[in-house]
């Protein structure tokens, strides 16, 4: 059954095929929150600073961060009138799978310390969507739940400091069922995140009287997310990030060291090709040169990433580099992040050559605030405005997009030389 869309929205059924959403509506306590940007102030609301200022920072200047969104309104869309769009459908294939709508969950860590099972929460909603969602190595509940509760989630991965326990992380995910194994590439160094330590965030988390205290000022997410993790399933750990159980979230004296990835090159890649005989996708790519190296990798889609504005600043935005991906890619699939928060922006991306995208902290903020239930309707509500947006458009298909839908604000198309 499809996804029934928001209020003003025409219903829609799904191709033949495809991985049809159930039947959604609204919970009352949920009808408030209109759009994605919604979920942010709410969340900012219920949840400790350190956490919120995790999710919701980037690095240094945050300049990336800003462009990320600065590039959508930079272009503007030309759509046709007076097409028939009774039989407008948003569904798109990936890796052999038909998804109901062009856009998935971006993998996020921690995500179960900012809502209740917050992993599940994501991977349950999208399963429901018949959409993709992209397990982190940083999450804090095994890969094997996830994917036996929320089957066709993808596994993202780093790449390991030791070729040994990376090919034990590769042959766990194959265990566990994984469709798709996502590599991240773009985090050979740590980068500079001043809003952490502004923030007093850091993991594993350190017992001390600043720890109590958020409890105490944020009781919704003490008892209802942390303390209620605590009783029901233990201390929490890193679970995902090799082949055995990683760091406990709470700990004096653990160090979790994402460092010491600074000798990892393309061999290292090409090691995991070929111990992955499925789907083998690529975060983190901005330089066309690199998709080339990509492709000849053996790889089979790229998502084109500035890890959100978290890594370096200063990095383009992925939709400023979309064309020249997408010219470099050739079979290879080309998929996006960083910034997404709107059907409109999924929709400009796709009509300069991405196949899907994915979303992030809106996630994230609608998991914390509704649990499955708030990010299954952060999905509807996307949903539902890409499939207005193709009507207002003039479209039926989403292979119907091209550069032709898209202008720079700055161009007068119709009459350069008309000064009215």
């Amino acid at each position: 059954m499809p996804v029934e869309p928001a209020v003003g929205a025409s219903p829609e059924a799904p191709p033949a095929g495809a991985r049809a959403p159930a039947a959604y509506v609204a919970p009352r306590a949920l009808q408030r929150f209109l759009c994605l940007d919604d979920f942010e102030p709410a969340a900012r609301a219920r949840l400790p600073r350190p956490l919120f200022g995790y999710v919701s920072g980037a690095t240094e200047t945050n300049a990336s961060l800003r462009d990320n969104r600065a590039a959508f309104e930079e272009l503007a869309f030309l759509p046709r009138m007076l097409v028939n769009v009774a039989g407008r459908e948003q569904s798109v294939e990936l890796f052999g799978t038909r998804y109901s709508s062009p856009f998935g969950i971006a993998p996020m860590g921690i995500s179960a310390l900012t809502a209740y099972r917050g992993d599940l929460a994501q991977a349950r909603a999208a399963a429901a969507a018949g959409v993709p969602m992209v397990l982190s190595s940083s999450s804090l509940i095994r890969m094997e739940e996830v994917l036996q509760q929320a089957p066709g989630t993808w596994f993202q991965a780093y790449l390991g400091r030791d070729p040994r326990a990376t090919a034990r992380l590769v042959e766990r995910v194959k265990a566990a069922g994984a469709p798709v194994l996502v590599v991240t590439i773009d985090s050979a160094v740590v980068p500079n995140r001043e809003n952490n330590v502004r923030n007093r965030f850091k993991t594993p988390l350190r017992p001390d009287l600043r720890l109590l205290w958020d409890g105490v000022t944020h009781p919704r997410w003490a008892l209802g997310t942390f303390l209620r993790t605590l009783l029901v399933h233990g201390m929490p750990h890193f679970e995902n990030v090799g082949a055995e159980r990683g760091a406990p979230l709470v700990a004096r004296d653990v160090t979790r060291d994402f460092s010491g990835r600074e000798h990892l090159d393309w061999e290292a890649l090409r090691d995991i090709r070929r111990r992955w005989s499925g789907p083998l996708v690529l975060k983190g790519v901005l330089h066309p040169e690199d998709v080339k190296l990509a492709r000849a990798a053996g790889v089979d889609g790229v998502i084109v990433s500035n890890h959100g504005g978290r890594q370096l600043d200063g990095a383009v935005s992925p939709l400023r580099v979309l064309p020249a991906v997408a010219e470099a890619a050739g079979p290879v699939a080309v998929l996006a992040d960083s910034g997404f928060r709107r059907g409109t922006d999924v929709l400009k991306a796709l009509a300069l050559g991405a196949r899907a995208v994915f979303v992030g902290r809106p996630m994230n903020y609608a998991a914390a605030v509704g649990g499955e239930a708030g990010v299954a309707h952060a999905l509807a509500l996307l949903r539902a405005e890409i499939h207005a947006d193709m009507g207002l458009l003039g479209l039926n298909r989403l292979a119907e997009l091209g550069p032709q839908q898209l202008l720079p604000i700055h161009t007068n198309y119709m009459n350069q030389g008309d000064k009215r």
